[in-house]
């Protein structure tokens, strides 16, 4: 790798002093939507993404739990669903995305370790032509970030990130709520499954499958499980109330139609509770 493309994130102290742990992907290349020029808006290129995680993995290490580290098989995915569902205009826009969901809580249905700060950096190679190679990297930590929540009759709808004509939300599904059947004829929604248990559209749907649902597609989640479920939501342009209007509330999930979805996750999982699984996929 040539040295003006070298990866170096600082060293962050916890606040005992010792030195976090810093878990990292490079090189993660996403054909998406980035650019203020025309021809930009029209044809995907080619994103390089780098990010450096900063946690504390010594549960992990003696546990042997995913659930105390990072899974960065499901996380390259989902930073794959996000940088492909926005369409950035800058790359400003797509670093500070990535930042802010990489820094947001864990929720339960998606355990994992807190993440204490994170350095992100984006590439954007065939912008010049080859005569040079933009790129922008930042440094965020947990403690400067502040995420809107707020209740709604499926749950509660966090707000990660709001952008120019996007916006970046999780909807976290209760126990037996239902996210009602709804149309909304000027935006377009994107949708990654994190957790396990959500049906989609009457039909139980795996983890890590996505839908980008058309302008106007009436689409619906249930969540029969005891626990919380959560989705994952790019909307374009961002979300504006009031909410979208609701279908008949009495027509069965079933009765909607479907679409085809596309799995970001490996194919491959990890064993079942009970069985050490020191290592991830």
């Amino acid at each position: 790798m040539s040295a003006e493309l070298a990866f170096h994130p600082p060293v962050v102290n916890d606040s005992k002093g010792r030195p976090l742990d810093v878990i990292e992907l490079r090189g993660l290349t996403v054909d998406c939507i980035v650019g203020v020029y025309n021809r930009e808006r029209v044809s995907a290129q080619p994103l390089r993404l780098d990010v450096a995680l900063f946690l504390d993995t010594r549960n992990a290490a003696t546990g042997g739990r995913l659930a105390h580290t990072v899974n960065y098989g499901r996380l390259a995915g989902e930073l794959r669903f996000l940088l492909e569902a926005c369409r950035f205009e800058l790359l400003e826009s797509a670093v500070e995305a990535v930042s802010r969901y990489l820094l947001a809580t864990p929720t339960a249905d998606v355990p994992r370790a807190q993440v204490h700060a994170a350095t992100v950096r984006v590439i954007k190679p065939l912008a010049l032509g080859g005569l040079a190679v933009p790129s922008l990297q930042v440094h965020r930590t947990a403690e400067e970030m502040s995420y809107a929540s707020e209740e709604r009759s499926f749950g509660r709808l966090d707000v990660i990130h709001e952008g120019a004509g996007y916006g970046v939300y999780r909807l976290r599904v209760k126990p037996g709520g239902t996210v009602p059947a709804s149309s909304n004829p000027g935006m377009e929604e994107s949708e990654l499954v994190l957790g396990q248990g959500l049906m989609s559209q009457g039909h139980p749907v795996e983890r890590g499958m996505a839908f980008h649902w058309p302008r106007g597609f009436p689409r619906r989640y249930d969540n029969p499980s005891a626990q919380e479920q959560t989705v994952l939501s790019v909307y374009r342009p961002r979300f504006l109330e009031p909410e979208p209007q609701a279908v008949e509330p009495r027509a069965p999930a079933s009765a909607l139609l479907s679409i085809t979805g596309t799995s970001y996750y490996p194919h491959d999982e990890p064993a079942a509770p009970g069985v050490s699984a020191d290592k991830q996929p």
